[in-house]
């Protein structure tokens, strides 16, 4: 028996053919089609066309944040005078930018889950401008930690997370040569920025400066509106939730609307801590760290150095002025480091790519470290110019090697589909002892009155870091082969030895995988 419906939509179509009308089954046919297409035509803006100008907008978007907090140590002198501060308390200002800009993963991840990288990008540009142009007006140095600290670092961090990730949806096949082009922004800012802070604070002061990049740190936002949303293979970008939970929702959602109350309160207790347990889990590693002994020896090692790798750029120019050297020439020597890594960085990245350090990659990282740590102290050997100058160089290169293998490392130890969330420990863990090493090593500086206690600091924590990851990482490697010979089983192998984690290339037609959440040094 036909049904009336289909009767009247076929008399309709035969009188006027102009009529698009179909059958119910004609629609669910012509809507699967068209999702198909809609998917091969969703892919095709990756690896080609607007991605390039994606690809630029990250450049930028590095240079601007990454490349950003190495530069206030040229204002270092003029904050002190300013605002009759201390060393440890100047130093504060910068600890906390560099932390929140660190630390601030996870709450960029939830921000970009529900909102999107546009959003996210943009929001990150307006509070890094806010933050830059309030902090031209603070009267105290307190009011400066929390502008130019806490606001433009946070978001610094939001703008350059979710540009990093934006990228990874736009590139595919080329996603590891675009993550390096993007790098490259990093060491662009940090040649720039310092010059463009001098010259700036010669000619009208740091008020006036910090207001100015203000304005430039607005230039985020432009860089956000290019990163127009993508829509993947997969139909969307957001993962729908499971059917089973869908229609529990529900049926509490109607049971509430009815005026009952929910069944077994200390039941959806219980449901709300295992709910907060998970999130935590998600952006939080914590069992990762208990259970992979690779995972947690390199966060502790790499924790443990962030107490000494950032002091040099905060302290390299203050100690420089100290001992004589023009203002001018002693801004110069961040610019030299920034230069230096533009040519080094991408070598260092070849050279770890190579198959002789698969599985060493840690060792090649230690090795970034020891050197970072010894270079520290050709400034105390002389303070002179063109001596500085060679240490700048050298620490150009142990810092390549550490900003490009960083995350490399991390992926070695860790597997892929845990990433994201060992991330988030990882760099809450190395935020905390970025804020505090400063200060510290500032109070040190204030009751003894020489800076050289900067470098022995320095060098302290980085050579101890170095030495500590490598030697545990033989003993776990030893132990491991021990093991192996006396063939005894293990049950989660990951959990006793360090293997690198083998990637496959991913074909062109399928979906980029989860979103993964990256900062870098």
């Amino acid at each position: 028996m036909s049904c009336p419906r289909s009767h009247t939509l076929a008399t309709l179509r035969l009188t006027n053919p102009c009529l698009n009308l179909r059958l119910p089954w004609e629609e669910k046919e012509a809507a699967m089609s068209q999702g198909g297409a809609g998917e091969r035509k969703a892919a095709k803006p990756q690896d080609q066309g607007w991605a390039w100008m994606v690809l630029l907008a990250a450049v930028v978007l590095q240079g601007m944040t990454l490349g950003f907090p190495p530069c206030i140590g040229i204002f270092f002198t003029d904050l002190q005078r300013d605002f009759q501060a201390s060393n440890s308390e100047t130093s504060w200002f910068p600890s906390i930018m560099v932390a929140v800009l660190h630390g601030g993963g996870p709450l960029c991840s939830i921000l970009v889950k529900r909102f999107g990288c546009r959003f996210a990008v943009m929001l990150g540009g307006l509070l890094s401008g806010v933050g830059m142009v309030s902090s031209s007006f603070c009267r105290s140095i307190s009011q400066l930690y929390i502008t130019a600290g806490f606001i433009t670092g946070l978001g610094s961090c939001f703008s350059f997370q979710a540009g990093v990730t934006a990228l990874g949806y736009y590139f595919v096949r080329w996603r590891t040569l675009a993550n390096a082009m993007a790098s490259t922004g990093v060491s662009l800012g940090f040649t720039l920025w310092p010059l463009l802070s001098q010259y700036l604070l010669d000619e009208m002061g740091w008020r006036n400066t910090f207001l100015i990049f203000g304005g430039i740190l607005l230039n985020c936002c432009v860089c956000g509106a290019i990163m127009r949303p993508v829509q993947l293979a997969s139909g969307s970008l957001l993962q729908s939730p499971k059917p089973g939970e869908e229609l529990r929702r529900k049926a509490e959602e109607t049971q509430l609307s009815n005026g009952a109350s929910p069944p077994h309160h200390e039941l959806q207790k219980q449901s709300r801590r295992t709910a907060c347990f998970r999130v935590l889990q998600k952006y939080l590693a914590f069992d990762i760290f208990c259970q992979n002994k690779g995972y947690q020896i390199y966060t502790i090692g790499v924790t443990w150095m962030m107490m000494g790798f950032a002091l040099p750029h905060i302290y390299l120019v203050p100690y420089a002025i100290q001992n004589g050297v023009e203002e001018r020439r002693a801004a110069l020597l961040i610019s030299v480091i920034g230069f230096i890594n533009i040519f080094i960085r991408p070598f260092t990245g070849l050279l770890s790519g190579h198959k002789f350090f698969s599985g060493r990659r840690i060792y090649l990282f230690s090795l970034a470290v020891l050197l970072c740590g010894l270079s520290n102290f050709i400034c105390v050997v002389s303070a002179e110019f063109s001596v500085l100058i060679i240490y700048c160089v050298i620490l150009s290169i142990a810092m390549s090697g550490i900003g490009a293998l960083t995350f490399q490392v991390l992926m070695d130890v860790v597997e892929m589909d845990r990433f994201s969330s060992a991330l988030g420990l990882f760099t809450i863990l190395e935020s905390i002892t970025l804020l505090i090493g400063p200060p510290l090593t500032g109070l040190l500086v204030d009751i003894t009155n020489d800076f050289h206690y900067v470098f022995y600091n320095s060098s302290f924590f980085l050579i101890s870091a170095a030495l500590f990851m490598a030697l545990t990482f033989c003993a776990l490697e030893k132990k491991t082969k021990l093991k192996e010979a006396s063939k005894v089983p293990v049950d989660n192998p990951s959990r006793y030895q360090y293997s690198e984690m083998p990637t496959e290339s991913q074909p062109e037609s399928q979906p980029p995988p989860a979103v993964v959440y990256i900062t870098s040094i």
